[in-house]
């Protein structure tokens, strides 16, 4: 598995009259089908004047109701994968966190606009390659 496709899976998702879930459905369903798991204890979320808002976008589908999205909304989408299982803890620094099991893990993240086209990734150069 290529370690940064669970996030561009997820990033094709992101149209106006697509919801929250289908980026996480995205993301989940490649990361498990290819043996890995996903952390619950964090999301993406949505970016605007505060750094996290809503929308939550879990890297998981919980099952529960989930926000259709509209142009002009600006979403940070950051898949956490795990070799083994999806539990981490965070250490006394309040900053680092591993895997409980000892396995490794991998974080990737692009903040992305919602356009009535196909969704701007803001966070890397537009001739830099996926």
């Amino acid at each position: 598995m290529s370690p940064n496709r669970p996030l561009y899976l997820g990033i094709a998702q992101a149209h106006p009259g697509k919801q929250v879930a289908d980026i996480s459905r995205a993301i989940q369903r490649h990361v498990e089908n290819n043996g890995y798991s996903v952390v619950r204890e964090f999301v993406g979320h949505g970016v605007g004047r505060s750094m996290h808002e809503d929308p939550q976008v879990p890297n998981f589908d919980d099952g529960g109701p989930s926000e259709l999205f509209g142009a002009g909304l600006t979403l940070a989408i950051e898949p956490m994968v795990n070799a083994g299982g999806p539990a981490v803890d965070v250490l006394k620094d309040g900053w680092t966190v591993v895997t409980k099991d000892g396995e490794l893990s991998a974080h990737f993240e692009h903040t992305v606009l919602i356009t009535s086209n196909e969704p701007e990734i803001l966070t890397c150069r537009p001739d830099a390659s996926r």
